[in-house]
């Protein structure tokens, strides 16, 4: 089978898929992206040597083994990203966020939570804000980020933490020189002691159970909610509130929003919510 051989795939066979990736990660798929669909997994199945989308679902309810399903998420969903994305929500958190935080946190905690950590820009930006904002107190705080993601593939591309020089550009060069090192032309590697303050795992937010022993401080959920329809939105946001402290900031995607009526969040500023 060629690699510019494209597979058909019938309504029943695009429902099976939709069905199960909307059970698996929460994504809607409307008829409307049956053509995003087979461009997105068309590679997947001639790689693989099948012959219609039917084997291939078989090959997912039956496979027990996760980067089944990463692979699948990895090819339709958009995995782009860069240091300081939407730096207005970085700028307000270490301007307000942390300001509040340092006066509460009790035995100097911050549980922040990065739940769509991608390939780890986020998590690695929220870490420098912090080592910023605290200073030569930070060695007295516990400010480990917990950063999640389902893929598996960017896991393991955050815990390796080297970037393109592009990703990089909208840091300051002080920032570049503290927390990066240079290790090709292009590239810059995130140094050791920035990567022990972030926890990189596995985690699928559609998950019945989030398994937090405390209550968070704030979390980071951002450009992930677009992918859903309205039920599962708002399950997700009941889920944060319950995790969140009271006092405790939820920040999503300049491109997303959380319906006031529905929604026990108070709204902050856009894409920034309170648990009040």
């Amino acid at each position: 089978m060629s690699g510019g051989f494209m597979l058909k795939i019938t309504d029943q066979e695009f429902n099976l898929l939709a069905a199960f990736i909307k059970k698996q990660c929460g994504i809607h798929l409307s008829s409307g992206k049956k053509a995003l669909l087979t461009g997105r997994l068309n590679a997947i199945l001639v790689s693989m040597g099948m012959s219609s989308y039917m084997d291939y679902y078989k090959y997912l309810i039956q496979s027990e083994d996760t980067t089944a399903l990463s692979q699948l998420i990895d090819r339709i969903t958009t995995n782009h990203t860069y240091f300081m994305r939407e730096s207005d929500h970085f700028h307000y958190f270490h301007n307000t966020v942390l300001s509040y935080l340092k006066k509460i946190a009790i035995d100097r905690d911050l549980r922040i939570w990065c739940a769509a950590s991608s390939t780890g820009e986020e998590p690695y930006t929220l870490a420098i804000i912090i080592n910023e904002f605290l200073k030569d107190e930070w060695l007295q705080w516990d400010k480990k980020i917990l950063a999640t993601d389902i893929s598996l593939n960017v896991l393991r591309a955050a815990e390796i933490g080297i970037y393109e020089s592009y990703k990089v550009e909208k840091l300051p060069k002080l920032w570049l020189l503290n927390y990066f090192e240079q290790v090709a032309h292009d590239q810059y590697k995130i140094k050791q002691k920035l990567k022990e303050q972030v926890i990189f795992r596995r985690f699928n937010l559609q998950e019945s159970v989030y398994p937090f022993k405390k209550k968070l401080h704030t979390i980071f959920c951002r450009n992930v909610m677009i992918y859903f329809d309205k039920e599962t939105k708002e399950r997700l946001i009941h889920k944060f509130y319950d995790c969140l402290e009271y006092g405790g900031y939820l920040f999503i995607g300049h491109s997303e929003s959380i319906e006031k009526d529905t929604s026990p969040f108070v709204y902050i500023q856009p894409a920034v919510y309170r648990k009040l």
